[in-house]
């Protein structure tokens, strides 16, 4: 039986509180689910890739272990940010990996339905990831929704809990988002 959002949310609570054996009653309840976020997001990516789902995994622990607890507010705003760290990790590995690959001869990245990046090419992570931040400087809050939604796998129930708005909003900024990323990357400007 999976753990209830309350004993997350409690143990996040207690863990901010200063308690950091919380942290390691929380690993278990929370391992899975950062698993299957980490298994969605490298299937995304090349298939010679070296970066595994424990790897990836991992390393949101050791970034979450190495920051001061925050103020958490519940399990869904706890995924969000384990969706920014995934997102992170990812964008640093391509980086480090595709170092003076970019440039010249770049092609727009299609986005489709799903914002789904062509899994061949570490430069179209480093493309989403810039394209996102230049959406946070414009509307920070639809920047979120994709951050949860296609690196977190959040659904919109989730992503609205975590950003405090309803579904209908998550549903609404995620398909402007989308459009404005999508114009974006094809080079038809920022609009």
């Amino acid at each position: 039986m999976p753990p209830a959002d309350d004993d997350i949310t409690g143990l996040l609570r207690i863990w901010r509180q200063g308690d950091g054996t919380a942290l390691e009653t929380l690993v278990p309840l929370i391992e899975g689910d950062l698993r299957r976020i980490a298994r969605q997001r490298l299937a995304r990516r090349h298939p010679d890739n070296t970066f595994t789902t424990t790897s990836l995994v991992q390393e949101v622990f050791v970034r979450l272990a190495g920051n001061s607890p925050r103020d958490w507010q519940g399990r869904a705003h706890f995924f969000a940010l384990c969706a920014a760290i995934m997102r992170n990790v990812l964008v640093d590995h391509a980086r480090a990996n595709s170092c003076g690959k970019r440039g010249g001869g770049s092609r727009p990245v299609p986005l489709d339905e799903g914002l789904a990046v062509c899994p061949d090419r570490m430069e179209d992570l480093i493309s989403v990831h810039d394209a996102l931040e230049k959406l946070t400087e414009i509307d920070d809050r639809k920047a979120r929704v994709v951050e949860m939604r296609f690196f977190g796998g959040m659904s919109v129930q989730e992503t609205a809990e975590a950003l405090g708005v309803s579904p209908e909003t998550v549903t609404r900024d995620w398909r402007i988002a989308r459009m404005w990323l999508l114009r974006h990357m094809s080079g038809s400007g920022p609009g």
